[in-house]
């Protein structure tokens, strides 16, 4: 049947579905089964077998698979059985990395799946006669759901009622401009989408307006699904940090092949059998190309972003993680951020009276009637389950109904006896939500807002007494709203802003507390500690946004706070001369947001910016890190954002920046770790065959040390704690390389210090056991475990023995696994299909005390370090 053209009953009855009860539970089940799950269907995922050969699409590797091929054929041509060993157990090895390379890939996935199920969207739906919030994907068709201004629309659904709705549409018609909807809208049955008014569709959002609906069409069977074939083309991307990595690991690879070339014409020129030289060059390359980084990094980025997700910070988008590390201003929205979000009205004002009275369980009437207007003027509710309240909507609505509430005013009530003809939404621009009652057989206009925006509008009233009881609340740190009301006639057909919202009679002020979060104060004392700036964008009264900033510490001495009024006087000239020196802004729109980012983005900062409403996606979208509100933000500001607080905490925020700062960290120490050993690998090897036209490696040996000893501790590494002094120290530049900060020198001299212990290795081996496979077995021990050993010393800037030498559990399991795969070629009989020979004890002694040289030297190096911080 065609929703949008048939009569609202007649799809109701199609449906077997009751606009005010809803679908009870059984019918929910039973459709859920018949429909499925309300999802697009996702891109097809590719199998376990198509990522195990993905493996093999690099070159190196398939180089060094067809020269074991020709090996093998060459032994099986000679009938040299004896031979045979050597590329059956390398073509082995290669499919074990390529397991590893499957295993990473697969938790990487895992770790993304999981994030994604977390930021799924919700619904308000009314089922078995009451309200609730679920996951949009438990939405079945006959659901009655709820919709307002800031929603992402859940399924396709028939408006049942509408004001002044409107719907942003591009995603299906193309059409730039929201689409305005009309519930009571005739639609030809072969309207095109974009005219069919009288319905909103999955995927779209809500600009303007509030609506109630009915679900006709879910998952595949939505519009949007019927083109989700067109929309499945997405591709992964790499964050840019990866691609750096992907475009060094091309740079490096090239000096490998370079520095492999040579050693296999040095091998061919000293007359070394061809087939073993190359071999060991293609396996070096291998070895030393560190082609695992950036799938590495992914999960080390994916590992700690689900960390972050336990301390309530959803990050939407992998590259933003990297940019929390550089986050050096905060902007904060002081509601529920910095404040506790527990909005409970203390304190009321009616016009012509002589002092403020608290509100209890028994106001006087006069009270009462504000109360009860205020409430009528509310879209928040408050659910009762048992004891347990539920504020559902804007916190400082649900006080009022609260209030209301406990003065023997239940909302629902209300309504009834009271009902809603006409409404002109809340938006950021007004600051005013206006509703049009039915009370006592009149028309009544009540409006609610700032008073501010409030006083050019009233007309009746004594609004100087009013202004100075606004900001004596406010100076006691109250959020203060207004509430006036008119008489009408009639109701106009489109309500306007300027038709409802003048000529009011003031009749009072309610006032609401929200005091600041305690952990907040701790946090703002961690970011000036950071070298971080917090600053404090409010929509409240700038005496009462101040009062809470001078207390959280973040209006200090000196600091300046502003309205947005006098921001919008300013110019960017001057706004950027002053924009250091402003800590509160107050009474903001959300045009002033945007001024506020590129004015600290002019000076080189990297900004991060709070916002809940449709008006503050382009701001969230201007900022580095946009950081949305999970509780009270709207879908649309959730879409925009790189970040959900999932509650609304400004601490969660510097909580965010810590671990960003932790992570970026850790991927460092997986890059110095991986490229400093790989580095040494090729050093070892290139020497060896220009000094002495020996290797003093095999290709098996370098194979199994790439597949043993690289990743599980990279992986482990990247797993590491953030460090306690890592909000001690300045946000990194935003354009700082990897390198920055004396990594790449230190990455050489690493890899030389490596080179030169193997070397030393490979020369006492050879001198004292009388062959070169005895030096081989002691370079082949050397390089594996001082690279093990070598993980343990990148954990930290600190002395190894400060920060305790085991506590990383997952890099203690991966060491032991990597020492004893190590192992058990070093000493039992499998060590002979490797070249390796057993050594007398002293060369083991030998090989131990060189293993443990990387720890004295890095060490040494950290203490040095220290010392020249401390001169500082």
């Amino acid at each position: 049947m065609a929703f949008y053209s048939d009569p609202v009953n007649e799809v109701l009855k199609n449906l077997d579905t009751d606009r005010s009860v809803g679908l009870t539970s059984a019918e929910v089940s039973a459709r859920q089964a018949k429909h499925g799950p309300n999802k697009l269907r996702e891109k097809k995922k590719k199998t376990t077998l198509q990522r195990f050969f993905d493996q093999f699409k690099d070159v190196m590797i398939l180089i060094l698979i067809a020269a074991a091929i020709v090996s093998f054929t060459i032994v099986v041509m000679e009938q040299n059985w004896g031979e045979l060993f050597e590329p059956g157990l390398i073509l082995l090895i290669v499919i074990l990395n390529a397991c590893m390379g499957v295993y990473q890939e697969g938790k990487a996935e895992k770790a993304l799946d999981a994030l994604k199920n977390l930021s799924a969207p919700h619904a308000r739906v009314i089922r078995d006669g009451s309200e609730r919030v679920i996951d949009a994907s438990e939405l079945v068709p006959g659901d009655i759901i709820r919709l307002e201004a800031g929603d992402f629309v859940p399924a396709d659904a028939r408006l049942l009622h509408s004001v002044s709705l409107k719907a942003e549409e591009s995603a299906l018609t193309g059409e730039s401009v929201p689409s305005e909807k009309d519930y009571t809208a005739q639609i030809a049955e072969n309207a095109p989408l974009g005219d069919r008014y009288n319905m909103v569709f999955s995927g779209c959002s809500i600009t303007y307006g509030t609506a109630t609906a009915v679900v006709t069409a879910t998952g595949m069977d939505t519009e949007m699904g019927k083109i989700a074939n067109l929309l499945d083309n997405e591709e992964d991307t790499q964050t840019p940090l990866q691609q750096k990595l992907t475009q060094l690991g091309k740079y490096l690879g090239i000096v490998a092949l370079a520095a492999c070339a040579i050693i296999f014409m040095v091998g061919l020129i000293n007359d070394l059998d061809p087939m073993h030289m190359f071999m060991t060059a293609v396996s070096l390359a291998v070895s030393a190309i560190p082609e695992g980084l950036p799938a590495i990094v992914t999960i080390v980025l994916s590992i700690g972003v689900q960390r972050m997700v336990k301390k309530n910070a959803l990050i939407r988008r992998l590259p933003a993680v990297e940019t929390l590390g550089s986050a050096s201003v905060i902007c904060s929205d002081k509601t529920g951020t910095l404040t506790q979000n527990r909005m409970t009205l203390t304190k009321a004002y009616l016009d012509g009276a002589s002092e403020l009275e608290l509100i209890t369980n028994n106001n006087s009437e006069e009270i009462k009637k504000l109360l009860c207007y205020g409430t009528l003027c509310c879209d928040g509710s408050v659910v009762f389950h048992g004891t347990e309240e539920q504020h559902i909507g804007d916190p400082t609505e649900t006080s009022i109904v609260l209030a209301a509430h406990k003065n023997g005013m239940p909302k629902d009530d209300l309504n009834k006896k009271y009902p809603r003809l006409a409404e002109i939404p809340f938006d950021s621009d007004r600051k005013l939500m206006t509703t049009v009652n039915r009370i006592d057989g009149k028309n009544i206009v009540i409006v609610k807002g700032a008073f501010d925006m409030m006083m050019p509008r009233c007309i009746a009233g004594d609004l100087s007494v009013a202004k100075t009881m606004t900001e004596s609340m406010s100076e006691d740190a109250l959020r203060v709203l207004a509430i006036a009301y008119k008489e009408i006639d009639e109701i106009p057909e489109n309500p306007t802003s300027e038709e409802l919202e003048c000529g009011l009679t003031f009749m009072g002020l309610v006032g609401m507390i929200d005091p600041p979060r305690p952990e907040c104060k701790v946090a703002v004392a961690t970011c000036r500690r950071a070298g971080i700036k917090p600053v404090m964008i409010t929509g409240d009264h700038v005496v009462t946004a101040s009062a809470i900033a001078k207390e959280l510490g973040i209006l200090l001495e000196g600091d300046r706070a502003i309205t947005g009024a006098e921001l919008d006087r300013m110019t960017d000239t001057e706004l950027d001369a002053s924009v250091e020196q402003i800590s509160v802004y107050a009474r903001v729109s959300p045009e002033n947001k945007i001024r506020i980012v590129k004015a600290w983005q002019r000076k080189g900062q990297v900004v991060s910016m709070t916002g809940d409403g449709v008006n503050d996606a382009p701001a969230l979208k201007a900022a580095d890190i946009g950081c949305a509100m999970g509780i009270t933000g709207t879908d649309v500001a959730k879409g925009a954002a790189d970040m959900t607080l999932n509650d609304d905490n400004f601490a969660t925020i510097v909580d965010a920046v810590k671990e960003g700062r932790g992570i970026y960290a850790n991927i460092k120490k997986v890059v110095g770790f991986l490229l400093g050993t790989n580095i040494g690998e090729v050093i070892t090897v290139f020497l060896a065959m220009l000094l002495w036209h020996k290797t003093p490696l095999l290709s098996m040996q370098l194979l199994w040390i790439n597949l043993v000893t690289d990743s599980l501790p990279a992986i482990a590494l990247g797993m590491e704690a953030v460090e306690k002094d890592v909000m001690d120290r300045k946000p990194k530049p935003k354009n700082e390389g990897i390198f920055a900060g004396g990594l790449g020198i230190r990455v050489v001299l690493q890899g030389m210090m490596f080179a030169g212990l193997n070397l030393i290795g490979f020369v006492l081996g050879e001198t004292y056991g009388g062959s070169p496979a005895t030096g081989q077995t002691m370079a082949f021990m050397i390089l594996a475990l001082s690279q093990v050993v070598q993980a343990f010393n990148m954990r930290s800037e600190h002395s190894l023995f400060k920060i305790g030498p085991f506590t990383n559990r997952t890099l203690n399991i991966a060491a032991l696994i990597s020492t004893l795969l190590v192992a058990l070629v070093l000493f039992t009989p499998v060590g002979v299909a490797f070249g390796l020979v057993t050594l007398s004890w002293k060369l083991y002694l030998a090989a131990l005390g060189l293993i443990f040289v990387p720890l004295v030297v890095m060490e040494i190096g950290k203490l040095i370090g220290y010392l020249k911080n401390r001169k500082k």
